[in-house]
């Protein structure tokens, strides 16, 4: 066994529940990540999201130096601590008006079970309405209110309460919410479930829905949040203000960390939850490095800029290739190509030249890129995928 390489010791020692690409990264650096054979790939996957700022982004990796020699764990429940508060401070700040108060966690399923559990404390009720396609996270409550049958089949019963409405559809929503509603809870762009932007006037409605019943409107932010779309969080873009958000991927510039924020007149006591490692002193001084280096660099904006030129290149793609793509989707620098065949071959030919992308669903490729992508890098993405279609 003292042979095995790192492909066979993953197969070996894991537990088997993830299905990869045969390829081992080693190192990245902004847009780039290399494998253990130094070819050099340009990332449009980012862990799913996660590298917002880039690999190895210099201002998160020297904030978790410097606090990795001061103090790495101070729990929540029992101490202050002056970066942990920073954190909650900068967030506060970013986020829509009234959203003051958040609890800090370590990744966004984690977010979306906090925000479940407030929605039902301050409401008093139960029941929660989600989106059909709607992807929140692989613990029970998160996993309750996700739609797709492949994730939930196998661990049923799940938490009761749950129901599900076609997403963009304000008539079947108002016919299943009632007075026992704690909240609805979706996506305001949904990731997983292939990159759909909702349709005019949708989140403005569901948030009249919400008013007239008395429920809470809970935005999962944890995909679009920190610039990914052009706006720091995708609701910005509509303008809609949620009762309760949850935040996580981008957040930490590559450091685990998640957030629900929430209302500053929702009151919780203490002991009503809690998590060990939440808002560490780590992980909240990579947050609070990353979320300072979009603001200062202007990643929102070139984002929404950078966004709105792959997107016009993917609909040229789309008009030249149209027996293979049926439609481009998204906002900013979170996109999709909607294919008519199987997106697998061609994320394989992608890497092969040197491009990572990922899916959402069976027939989608997907890109999240690093917000600092060039527009030289948009065009060897562009021109790639001209290949791919082609030969493929």
């Amino acid at each position: 066994m003292k042979n095995m390489n790192a492909f066979e010791k993953e197969d070996r020692f894991s537990t088997g529940v993830y299905s990869r690409q045969e390829l081992q990264l080693v190192s990245g650096s902004g847009t780039k990540v290399y494998d253990a054979d130094g070819n050099e790939y340009l990332d449009l996957t980012t862990g799913i999201g996660v590298a917002a700022v880039g690999h190895a982004n210099e201002a998160v990796a020297e904030a978790i130096k410097d606090q990795a020699e001061e103090l790495m764990t101070c729990s929540p429940a029992y101490f202050y601590n002056k970066v942990r508060a920073e954190l909650l401070e900068k967030l506060a700040e970013i986020t829509p008006e009234g959203l003051n108060q958040s609890f800090l966690c370590n990744s966004g399923t984690e977010a979306i079970e906090a925000s479940l559990k407030f929605a039902r404390h301050h409401t008093g009720k139960k029941e929660i309405i989600a989106t059909m396609r709607g992807f929140h996270g692989r613990t029970l409550g998160s996993l309750s209110a996700t739609w797709k049958r492949k994730y939930s089949q196998p661990f049923k019963p799940l938490v009761p309460g749950f129901s599900h409405v076609p997403y963009g559809d304000l008539d079947k929503l108002d016919e299943e919410i009632s007075e026992e509603t704690a909240a609805v809870l979706l996506e305001p762009i949904q990731g997983e479930g292939g990159i759909h932007t909702p349709p005019e006037g949708y989140l403005s409605g569901v948030r009249e829905i919400c008013d007239d019943n008395g429920a809470l409107l809970v935005l999962d932010e944890v995909q679009t949040g920190f610039g990914r779309t052009g706006e720091m969080f995708a609701g910005d873009h509509w303008g809609i203000k949620p009762d309760v958000m949850a935040l996580a991927k981008a957040m930490g510039g590559g450091a685990p960390i998640g957030a629900s924020v929430v209302r500053e007149d929702m009151e919780f006591s203490p002991g009503l939850h809690g998590s060990t490692f939440g808002g560490n002193p780590l992980t909240a001084s990579a947050a609070l490095a990353a979320i300072n280096y979009i603001q200062e660099e202007n990643l929102v904006e070139l984002a929404r800029e950078r966004g709105k030129g792959f997107k016009e290149g993917l609909e040229e793609i789309a008009k030249e290739h149209g027996k293979i793509v049926r439609e481009v989707r998204g906002l900013g620098l979170m996109l999709a190509l909607q294919l008519r065949k199987k997106a697998g071959p061609y994320l394989d030919a992608l890497l092969d030249r040197g491009v990572l992308a990922l899916p959402a669903g069976s027939s989608v490729l997907r890109f999240l890129p690093p917000l600092e992508i060039s527009t030289d890098e948009i065009d060897q993405t562009l021109n790639t995928l001209n290949e791919v279609f082609k030969e493929v």
